[in-house]
Formats: C-alpha cells, structure tokens, sequence
C-alpha cells in the first residue's frame, strides 16, 4: 500500500464528566513531527498518545489536537449533602448571634462551591477512552492517507507510462541522427581540412559519434521506470527511494538533452523533463 503524509479525520467519544473530541491532519515532511495540542488537564497523557501515533506513521508533519468539554453544573450534578448539612449548621450558628441576619436562600446554597457535584471521570478511564478514540481516529487516518496515496500512485504510474512511450520514439531516431550528423560533419572535414587522410577522418567522426550517442541513457533511463514500477507495485514507505530515483531520472534525460543531434531527441528530452518534474513534486507527499 503507497500512503500519501497527508491526512485527516475526527472524532469524538462522551463521557459522564463530559465530551471529547480529537482531531489528526498531517502534512509533508522530511521527517515524523508531532505536535500535541490539549488542555492542561489531559497533558499527563502527551508521551503515551505521542508513542501511539508513532507507532503507525513514519514521515510528515501531524498536529493533533484534543478537546475537552466538561459537564455544566447544572447537567447531571448531584447535592452533597455533607456540604448542606455544613451551611445548615453555620446559618444556624450565624442567627443565634445575629438574629436580624437573612437565612440563606436556595439560590445561595445552589450557589455556594461545592454544593453541586459534577461527575468527575478517573485518570484510567480519560487514558483508555483517549487512547481507544486515538486508535478509531488512525484508522480512518490510515485510510485517508491510502486513499489519496493510491491516485498518486495511479499519478506517477501515468507519467512513467509516457516517459517510456518518448524513450521508445527516440530510439529509431538514434542511429539514423548519428549517421546523418557523420555524413554532415565528414563534408565539412573534407572541406575545411584539405590534406587530412581518410582514416584519420574516419577515426575523429567515430570519436564525436560516440560522445553523441544516447544509447546507454536510453538504457539507464529504462531500467530507472522498471525500478519505479517494482517500487510502487511493492508499496510501504516509498517516498525516499523515489525522490532519489527522480534525480537519476532528471540527470539521464538532462543528458539526453545535451547530446542530442536531433529535433526530436530534444524534444523528448524537454518533455521527459517537464513529466519528471510533475513527479518529483508529488511524491514530496509520499509517506
């Protein structure tokens, strides 16, 4: 499976104390960066959610990011009755020394820190109901990543296709250029070296042809397209070795340029260039 680094998914869980949400995107990066973003209550559990996403991503930039909704006091609070009992007494203490004082109505009581209890969830409860939505929120992750991971694929699989049809144009292009280019350079020889001998003609036109010769980029340009399909058709964390095969792609097809004598050969050269380049900036998204 060929992963794309970008990525996103959601999701959230309730608990009695209140509701959770957690979020994952990630972008390209050289590298695995993770960047934790929760509230202060739920930091305690940074390094085991940072070992989990570890765990399953190899590259690219991921930000993570949890929140926390706690319960409203008025949403499924309870009375502690301790804490009535204690106003109870104090009211009762307060108006046998000033009579004239107001009793404490309801509202106050409601009020009053500590009246009210909301539920409160445990510190094994919050890390395993972190933790199961952690692992619920990578999968759908993983999945995005692979869907988008198998259009690139489908992408690069395209481009390699053409740059093989241009290399296949080329090559009967090849020897008829180079004889032709012989035959113009030997006129010109002759013409401009009057005295020069046959041989030595011949050996300086052997000479130029081989440095004109793009048969061993041509060859080196086929074997670098084999080695792309074997490495996409394998899948798991491609990105580095195709990065490294586009340079070796980019410096063939540079070269073919360069030692081109025909129209043609320069043209395929220019497009396999443009394709390579297209390349070479999606798969910067490759895991």
């Amino acid at each position: 499976m060929i992963l794309s680094m970008t990525g996103y998914a959601i999701a959230s869980a309730e608990l009695d104390s209140g509701s959770v949400s957690l979020e994952l995107r990630a972008v390209n990066h050289r590298y695995l960066d993770i960047q934790l973003r929760m509230p202060d209550e739920l930091r305690v559990f940074e390094s085991v959610l940072r070992e989990a996403i570890s765990a399953q991503l190899q590259r690219g930039k991921v930000e993570c990011r949890i929140n926390y909704a706690a319960r409203s006091a008025q949403s499924g609070a309870a009375l502690n009755r301790n804490m009535l009992q204690q106003l109870a007494a104090w009211n009762k203490e307060v108006r046998a020394v000033l009579p004239d004082a107001h009793s404490l109505s309801v509202a106050d009581v409601l009020r009053w820190d500590g009246v009210l209890e909301t539920p409160t969830a445990s510190t094994d409860e919050l890390r395993d109901m972190l933790l199961g939505l952690l692992q619920t929120v990578l999968q759908e992750f993983s999945a995005s990543r692979a869907r988008e991971g198998e259009k690139l694929k489908d992408f690069l699989l395209q481009r390699v296709d053409k740059i093989e049809s241009l290399r296949t144009a080329v090559m009967p292009h090849v020897p008829a250029a180079i004889a032709a280019y012989e035959q113009k350079l030997t006129a010109r020889l002759r013409d401009a070296v009057q005295n020069a001998d046959d041989e030595r003609i011949r050996q300086e036109i052997a000479l130029f042809a081989s440095k004109i010769d793009v048969d061993e980029e041509l060859s080196r340009l086929a074997s670098h397209l084999s080695e792309m399909r074997r490495i996409l058709s394998h899948g798991g964390a491609v990105g580095k070795r195709l990065d490294f095969l586009m340079q070796e792609l980019n410096r063939e097809a540079n070269t073919l340029g360069s030692k081109s004598v025909d129209a043609e050969v320069s043209r395929s050269a220019m497009e396999m260039k443009i394709l390579i380049e297209q390349m070479r900036e999606q798969i910067q998204n490759l895991e």
